[in-house]
Order: structure tokens, then C-alpha cells, then sequence
């Protein structure tokens, strides 16, 4: 179970990096393209996830 955690807490800090620095630097004032992008976002990280970082 630690492994598990060592493996997610960086990865979810950094999810939430990069969703507040998108957010931030380019969509401040679109609130719709800042939901898709967003969605997006998270679509990739997951997508990465179960790729790479979560063990079988």
C-alpha cells in the first residue's frame, strides 16, 4: 500500500500543478475552454497513469 502512495501523491501534486498553471496563465477569463482544458488534462494524466505509473 506504500509503494501505491509513494507512487500517487507526487503524481496528483503534480496534476494539480499543471491544472492551476494552465488555468492561470492562459485561460483566466474563459471560463468554458478552461473546463474542457481541463477535462483534457486530467483525460491525459489518467491515460498516463494506467500506461505507466500503476502496477498490474
Amino acid at each position: 500500500m506504500r509503494d501505491v502512495t509513494k507512487a500517487v501523491v507526487p503524481y496528483v501534486a503534480a496534476l494539480i500543478a499543471v491544472v492551476v498553471t494552465v488555468d492561470v496563465l492562459f485561460f483566466r477569463h474563459h471560463v468554458w475552454e478552461r473546463l474542457l482544458v481541463n477535462v483534457g488534462i486530467v483525460l491525459v494524466f489518467v491515460a498516463f497513469y494506467l500506461r505507466f505509473v500503476k502496477t498490474p
